[in-house]
């Protein structure tokens, strides 16, 4: 099978220069179906272009990126606009319109694809009710919470049922608690849904939240998030971590937790 029927996301040897600035250099990496890409790296070494890259806001220097099959690199803006309907966005602030409802701006993709009313108002409460705020449907932005913001951000990259999702520091100024809901909604994304996505962070918290618990369906029909304690390998979490444009770690948290690499260990003190 090749690779653009496996992955949901690849970059092939991508290099992002900006005049004599290397942001990226000769990354490759692949995302698979139902995975969840941790990257990690401090400010300035290429996370939040990866996202764009992949949106295909902006175009790579050199190589080629893949979306769910498909080379989009050489794409017109018109052909982005459809790769992009398989992608949500979830943004560090939220990114919310403020002068639309939380109804409005979760349906906001659907409302552009001109579906009948009825059926925006299932799925916006659906997607409300899957991030636990259900009872804000018909709330100004201005009335939310930051991390109410957040999960409303959630929701709306969720319309249209995306197989991809990215997620730019999305737990950034939260509470720790706070934080954690975003986290096990992400967790559940992964392990119930299928989706696949690439999670920006500089945060260990996410890191090792993300690593260690998995979400579950009880017996009596419950969503659970449970950890996994070392009884297994979360084989669909991913990390990679950036060093000046370039991949200096990729693979799963056991080998991230025993790298003896001085930038790592740097990295991970807390």
């Amino acid at each position: 099978m090749s690779s653009e029927i496996s992955s949901a996301i690849e970059f092939r040897n991508v290099t992002m220069a900006y005049e004599d600035r290397v942001i990226l250099d000769d990354v490759s990496f692949a995302v698979n179906p139902g995975e969840t890409k941790i990257v990690m790296g401090g400010s300035g070494t290429g996370k939040s272009t990866i996202l764009k890259l992949a949106l295909g806001l902006i175009r790579p220097s050199s190589g080629r990126i893949i979306i769910d099959g498909e080379d989009v690199t050489d794409h017109s803006e018109a052909e982005l606009i459809e790769a992009r309907q398989k992608i949500g966005m979830v943004f560090q602030e939220g990114a919310l319109f403020d002068s639309l409802t939380v109804y409005e701006n979760v349906g906001y993709r659907l409302f552009e694809k001109g579906l009948p009313e009825s059926e925006i108002e299932a799925m916006v409460q659906r997607l409300l009710r899957f991030v636990n705020l259900e009872p804000a449907m018909y709330m100004m932005p201005s009335e939310l919470s930051g991390g109410m913001r957040r999960r409303v951000g959630i929701a709306r990259a969720l319309a249209g049922n995306p197989k991809i999702v990215l997620f730019d520091e999305p737990t950034a100024g939260l509470d720790p608690i706070t934080a954690r809901a975003i986290l096990e909604l992400a967790i559940k994304l992964r392990d119930l849904e299928g989706v696949s996505s690439i999670f920006v962070t500089h945060r260990i918290g996410d890191v090792k939240l993300l690593s260690s618990n998995f979400a579950t369906i009880s017996e009596s029909g419950d969503i659970e998030i449970r950890q996994e304690n070392g009884n297994f390998c979360l084989v669909n979490t991913q990390f990679l971590m950036l060093r000046d444009g370039k991949i200096i770690f990729s693979g799963a948290d056991e080998e991230l937790w025993q790298s003896t690499d001085p930038y790592l260990q740097e990295f991970f003190r807390e």
